[in-house]
């Protein structure tokens, strides 16, 4: 197969829809930064307040739940897949593309507790979808679903720092092995490569900000030793406990929102902006912090730990972590990005702890909130190395581990299993 002429036209068909994918991809982030940044900076700004009030997530969640109520109720798709089931569900196509484009832009900068990571992969979907059908392929169901994957692995990896991660996360979530994963592997390796270098060119040029989970600052590095496991193991156990049970939530409002979806979709979205608003009420801070997605959140901590108190920390892992639970089951978005703030802020408020070093409580953080909301311990070990750059060599033994105990114990304490298995490439099982 892999020698094969229709193959071999399939790999360049990837490489050049990494392009336009790419494109989307970029404007989409970029749009959306440009409005979040409009909500929560312009606005206040423009209304007399340093920083948004601690009331200001209240009539901004309302807004978002007023507006995506009728997205989901009655466009095609209903705004895309619930966050609770992961990344996973049936590929995006294109009828159902608008409807998640539209409930992504018009919540997401209103603070609905949710990352970018899951409309864009029903960008990159959709749009190979569309391009096989505009090409007449339409009837092939093969290379549709090969493509809709490479198309989803292309549009995570602008925001996950390149290809490599989306490949991992491509292959752990898959369940193929062997040539399979092979024939699988090789187009959404093009297509990320080719969409990566287009978004971070386009960035570089544009000079757009399109807010990637990144960490540019990092605490001093310090090699783990026998303090940092010790205290390690127990806080990856705790992170996977917590983003468990906020699952749990997000599985428990499902339930509740099958009835009466538009009403309850709105009562929902008012409940994560009570708990964003409760977050700025108690530690004082920008409620900001709690109510976006986390990438900006996360940046800051990495770079000045010392600057959050650890009450501060306590506050944004019970109040983010009861809006995003609430999320997971209602709204729109992806479960990674706030998932991955939670499990640091966790692992951060531990770091005081004799023998528990800063450096090493963010790298077991990241490694253990991924590990417990993807069901994904490699690819989570791998997204926490490539976050902590030039350090990860010394911390990997910690990343490690602390992914698999994350992933065990997410294991042991889940009461209910998802809809939908947590799959990254929505073509692979096809």
């Amino acid at each position: 197969m892999l020698l094969s002429p229709g193959y071999r036209r399939l790999l360049l068909l990837c490489v050049l829809l990494g392009v336009p994918i790419a494109l989307a991809c970029f404007f989409f982030v970029g749009l959306q930064h440009q409005l979040q940044h409009w909500v929560w900076t312009s606005l206040p700004e423009a209304a007399g307040y340093d920083t948004p009030p601690w009331w200001w997530p209240l009539p901004a969640l309302v807004l978002a739940g007023l507006v995506l109520a009728p997205i989901v109720t009655r466009m095609p798709g209903a705004g895309g897949h619930l966050p609770v089931n992961g990344l996973g569900g049936p590929p995006v196509g294109p009828k159902a593309l608008p409807g998640a484009v539209l409930a992504a832009l018009a919540t997401l900068p209103l603070g609905v507790v949710l990352g970018p990571e899951a409309p864009l992969m029903a960008v990159g979907s959709g749009l190979a979808l569309l391009a096989v059908r505009r090409a007449g392929a339409g009837g092939d169901r093969r290379a549709g679903a090969i493509l809709a994957t490479a198309g989803s692995t292309a549009a995570i990896s602008t925001i996950l720092g390149g290809p490599v991660a989306a490949a991992v996360l491509l292959i752990e979530g898959a369940g193929l092995a062997g040539a399979q994963m092979v024939v699988l592997l090789l187009p959404c390796l093009l297509a990320s490569a080719t969409g990566s270098l287009v978004f971070t060119g386009f960035g570089q040029w544009t000079g757009l900000k399109i807010g990637a989970l990144a960490l540019p600052d990092l605490p001093p590095a310090a090699n783990p030793d026998a303090g940092d496991f010790l205290w390690g193991v127990p806080t990856a156990a705790l992170i996977a406990v917590l983003i468990t049970l906020a699952r749990e939530l997000g599985h428990r409002t499902v339930s509740w929102t099958r009835r009466h979806t538009a009403v309850r979709t709105v009562a929902c979205a008012t409940a994560v902006g009570v708990c964003v608003a409760a977050y700025a009420l108690i530690t004082g801070r920008s409620p900001a912090e709690a109510a976006l997605s986390g990438q900006a959140a996360l940046a800051q901590l990495a770079a000045d730990p010392h600057a959050w108190p650890v009450g501060a920390l306590i506050a944004l892992v019970a109040c983010k972590g009861l809006a995003w639970g609430i999320a997971l089951g209602s709204l729109r978005g992806g479960p990674i990005f706030p998932s991955v703030l939670l499990g640091t802020a966790t692992a951060m408020a531990c770091s005081g702890l004799p023998g528990f070093g800063v450096t090493p409580a963010l790298a077991l953080g990241v490694a253990a909130a991924a590990a417990a909301v993807t069901g994904l311990p490699l690819s989570s070990a791998v997204l926490a190395v490539l976050l902590t750059g030039g350090d990860a060599y010394d911390q990997m033994p910690l990343i490690v581990t602390a992914s698999v105990v994350s992933f065990i114990v997410s294991q042991l304490v889940r009461r209910t299993e998802p809809e939908t298995a947590p799959r990254p490439a929505t073509g692979a099982a096809a």
